[in-house]
């Protein structure tokens, strides 16, 4: 019975987005055939069907390239990120993870966005933290979500605040030796709890390095198998990368970047339980498939490169755990409360009164 409730009310869910998603469209009209004019004078060609409504997000236009047909000529990095600046100076009204003009709005790629679902909002708070980063000398490159853009510009969005091994993390740099840590979820967790409160997280792989004035960091964070997206159509695990360099004369970050790494199944299995040296135990070499979604070039103080760090892998208490020590408040609170639950459980008491 209280599965058929469940279902009954999601079906009733569903049809009510449906309806308000026809009811937007249908009110917007002259702004989507307005939008359509200016598209095709762009070499972009939308029908209906390239038009959708998203909750969180807008009225959005999806087209294959349609992000950087509108936005012009602009030069891309060799990574394939583009400056912020640069688009900044086209689109100068500029907010968490978007870029607006008169006529459309730029967003950020969907893997900044909660669960890296493009249907999703922001994720806590990578995307407000680097759009309002500045400093001197600093550089800054973004990927764009380059297959959509959002089309009802007067309307905002709504926001949304919300066992290990190896050497601990120093707040100063300088002392951190060269070497590998893991970070994995409590093992006596069930699977339920470690996707909602460690955000699905199956491990946090951490290494550094050092040679000639540099220390290089490097973190992956792989989920759990039930967390793929389909890529070619082929199924691929995401992982969430970090790179940084510090550079140790001048005491600072200098370069720190942000990608996604797409692993095959078999990839992923291989990768998930082992660490950063895999490549120099195993003789097969898993290269997985790379795209970098931000970059920083400049003097970066490590108090602003930790807060990047914990909000890239957001919901993910281990990143907490890494820089601090231990757990943040709510989730120690939290996990006491399920051990508390399973210990007074009938089968446990039963098994400990035999």
């Amino acid at each position: 019975m209280a599965d058929q409730k469940y279902d009954e009310m999601t079906a009733r869910y569903v049809a009510d987005m449906e309806k308000q998603s026809r009811e937007r469209l249908a009110e917007a009209t002259d702004l989507i055939a307005r939008f359509t004019t200016l598209a095709a004078s762009k070499g972009v060609t939308l029908r209906a069907e390239s038009f959708e409504y998203i909750q969180t997000i807008g009225i959005v236009a999806k087209a294959p390239g349609i992000a950087r047909a509108l936005l012009g000529p602009l030069r891309a990095e060799r990574d394939g990120l583009l400056a912020f600046y640069e688009i900044a100076n086209r689109l100068p009204a500029h907010y968490e993870g978007c870029f607006a003009g008169p006529d459309f709005i730029l967003m950020a790629h969907p893997c900044f966005r909660r669960g890296m679902h493009p249907g999703n909002n922001w994720a806590p708070r990578f995307a407000d933290l680097f759009w309002r980063f500045e400093g001197p000398g600093i550089e800054k490159y973004i990927a764009l979500d380059e297959d959509r853009v959002r089309i009802d510009v007067d309307r905002l969005g709504y926001f949304e605040a919300d066992t290990w091994y190896g050497a601990p993390f120093d707040e100063d740099i300088r002392n951190i030796k060269p070497g590998i840590v893991k970070l994995r979820p409590p093992m006596d967790l069930e699977s339920r709890h470690v996707s909602f409160f460690f955000a699905g997280a199956y491990c946090l792989d951490i290494m550094w390095s050092e040679s000639d004035g540099i220390k290089s960091f490097q973190a992956l964070e792989m989920k759990t198998e039930d967390i793929w997206i389909e890529a070619e159509g082929q199924r691929c695990f995401p992982a969430r990368y970090l790179h940084a360099e510090f550079d140790l004369a001048a005491n600072c970050f200098r370069h720190f970047d942000g990608a996604i790494q797409l692993f095959t199944e078999e990839e992923y299995f291989q990768r998930r339980d082992s660490d950063f040296n895999m490549t120099m135990k195993k003789p097969a070499h898993i290269k997985a498939r790379s795209s970098k979604v931000f970059k920083i070039n400049g003097p970066l103080k490590t108090k602003d490169w930790v807060e990047f760090c914990c909000h890239f892998y957001t919901a993910n208490p281990l990143t907490f755990e890494y820089f601090s020590g231990e757990y943040p408040k709510h989730t120690t609170e939290i996990l006491e409360r399920i051990r508390g639950q399973h210990l007074n459980s009938p089968a446990r008491l039963n098994v400990a009164a035999g």
